[in-house]
Parts: structure tokens; sequence; C-alpha cells
């Protein structure tokens, strides 16, 4: 088992990104230790799997071209031309390889320890879900609602490729992520949005679709 130390609690919650595929052999530990950061508070641990590796002889069956933009926008306000597998980003800024667990652990206790800018709650009765959020001092400026829904647990038996023979388990894998709103901070936020069937979802708001994430909850 990977290590991570104990993850402080928050007082908002730390968005963690894991960019990863069924066709990479070096995920698997990755993939591991994000299944241990989805059981902690004060963290939302989401698995994003990209399509790039596909032609490696196994086709991820989660992967997204969506998810494959999304870290090549990261990458490039970063000022990077490189993507890879697997690797973590927290809080929409700081990137490290997936299986550094205490690298994670510090990464997230830095941004625990951020002060708030925005505060989020997000409430569900069925499918509709009604998101209320507010600024604090002065607002981060323009800014993306997005909803995301995943799958808590997904196993997978491969055949092919790289992990061919492998039985993995897949936690918080992300089956949707949509723009719901943008928002300028001025004024507090308050709309309802709709999250279709019954899987978990969150609303993360960030600073443009590659910046910054300034809040997250998770739809109670």
């Amino acid at each position: 088992m990977l290590g991570l130390l104990p993850v402080q609690q928050a007082s908002a919650d730390v968005v963690v990104e894991l960019y990863t595929s069924q066709g990479c052999s070096s995920c698997p530990p990755a993939d591991a230790l994000l299944g241990q950061l989805a059981k902690r508070d004060g963290v939302i641990a989401l698995s994003l799997h990209v399509d790039y590796w596909d032609y490696l002889g196994w086709k991820d069956a989660f992967a997204n071209p969506a998810f494959s933009d999304r870290q090549r926008r990261y990458a490039a306000v970063a000022g990077s031309s490189m993507i890879y597998t697997p690797q973590m980003i927290i809080g929409g800024k700081d990137h490290i390889v997936g299986t550094k667990g205490m690298d994670l652990a510090d990464t997230i206790a830095k941004h625990s320890a951020l002060p708030e800018k925005v505060t989020i709650s997000a409430k569900r009765s069925g499918e509709a879900v009604m998101v209320r959020a507010q600024a604090k001092g002065a607002a981060p400026g323009r800014m993306v609602v997005q909803l995301v829904q995943y799958s808590p647990s997904e196993s997978v038996a491969i055949k092919r490729g790289e992990n061919a023979g492998r039985q993995i388990t897949y936690h918080n894998v992300v089956m949707g992520w949509t723009k719901v709103a943008d928002w300028d901070g001025k004024t507090p936020l308050s709309f309802d949005t709709t999250a279709q069937g019954d899987r978990p979802a969150v609303i993360i708001i960030q600073e443009g679709l590659g910046g910054p994430i300034v809040a997250a909850a998770k739809v109670n």
C-alpha cells in the first residue's frame, strides 16, 4: 500500500484530479493512491481517464477526449507542452506525479491552509441541484461553474495492452464534466441546474477552464 500522510481538515474542500489511463502501466499505483484519498474528509478526489494511450492496444472504457483537452489546458497555463499519466493536479494549480504520496500530502496541506476566496453550497432534490456561492473580499475575476458527476467505484478486467491480465479498481471515475454557468463574483451566485441520474456530483468553481479552483462542494 502506498503511504499517504494524514490530511488536515480543510475549511474548504481541496480538489485533486488524477489523469490516468487503463492502458498506462505506471498508473495502477496512482489509481490505488486516489482510492485512499477518496476516503478522506476535506478532499474531493476525481479520476479523469484520458484517451491518448488507447493506441497501445486497449481502449479505456472511461476515456474522454475532453479530459485530455482539460489536461492540455492545465499544461498550457503552466507553460508546458507535455502531458503525461499518472498526473495529479491539486486545486487546479499544482502539478505532481500521481504516485508521489508525500508530495501529494504536502500539497494538499498547502491548499488547505489557503484563505477561502469563495463560499459555496450545493443542495440536491432529485435531479435538481441548487447552487449558492459568494465571493469573500475582492472577486477573483471571471469564473466558470462546473458540474461533475462520477462513479464511486469501477472494477475492470483489462485484457490487452500494458496492463493485460490485471483486474483494476478505479475510484471516483468522472463520467461527466459540464460547464453550467459563468460568474464574475461581484454579486452572490444563485441558480439551479440538473444532475441526471443518481450518480454523486460536485460543483467546482474555477478561474477560467485551466486556472486555479477557487471553491468546490459535494452535492448533498
